[in-house]
């Protein structure tokens, strides 16, 4: 059955900035094609960051387009592209763990870079994303697919991480080198969070190939 999407449209998740998902996509492959997401941490993160179309902003205030917590956690690690009028949508009850309300709307605006099309880009938090469909941030609260998804790789030290899309289909992965990574709590909780579910199946695959070598 074929994805109910085209360059503008998605029928599903009709919250989705399709063109600007694709272009998100696109400049994973970018990065997947260097050593680019297998350096310093810290600059793996912002190459995270530029591929999802987010400025990165350590120092704004939360709510004012602060991304320091991108991809720093367990939980924000859902690169989401949605249209400008889903941006301002609140959580009505229905995300499990998060906050009512959750007004992203002005953050999304001040950090997402406008150049990969119509849209806003935003990290959005994983939780709830185990189930079928995902009963996360991105699917409930903006009607959105995912650009890409990061996910720990379950290996002795949790080190390796991969981009997946919306399908769990792998777009790249990367062990950085160096660097402060997120703490080890929160790359063990960030795999417990997908796992048993379509984005864990990369990980795991990765995870068992270690195993055996």
């Amino acid at each position: 059955m074929a994805c109910p999407t085209n360059d503008q449209w998605d029928r599903e998740y009709p919250g989705t900035a399709v063109a600007r998902m694709h272009a998100v996509r696109e400049r994973v492959t970018q990065l997947a094609q260097t050593e680019k997401l297998n350096g310093a941490w810290e600059d793996v993160r912002r190459h995270i960051l530029w591929a999802g179309g987010l400025k990165d902003l350590p120092h704004a205030q939360p709510g004012q387009g602060y991304t320091g917590h991108s991809f720093n956690d367990f939980n924000h690690v859902d690169l989401t592209t949605m249209n400008d009028e889903e941006s301002h949508n609140e959580n009505d009850g229905k995300v499990k763990g998060i906050a009512i309300g959750n007004r992203l709307g002005t953050g999304i605006k001040i950090a997402s870079i406008p150049e990969l099309g119509p849209g806003g880009s935003w990290s959005t938090c994983a939780m709830g994303c185990n189930t079928e469909p995902p009963q996360d941030v991105a699917h409930l609260q903006f009607r959105s697919r995912i650009a890409f998804k990061l996910v720990w790789v379950p290996n002795d030290e949790f080190d390796t991480f991969v981009l997946v899309d919306d399908a769990g289909k792998l777009l790249a992965q990367g062990t950085p080198s160096s660097g402060a990574l997120p703490p080890h709590r929160e790359r063990v909780m960030n795999y417990k969070i997908v796992a048993g579910s379509k984005y864990a199946k990369e990980a795991d695959r990765i995870a068992a190939l270690v195993s055996t070598e």
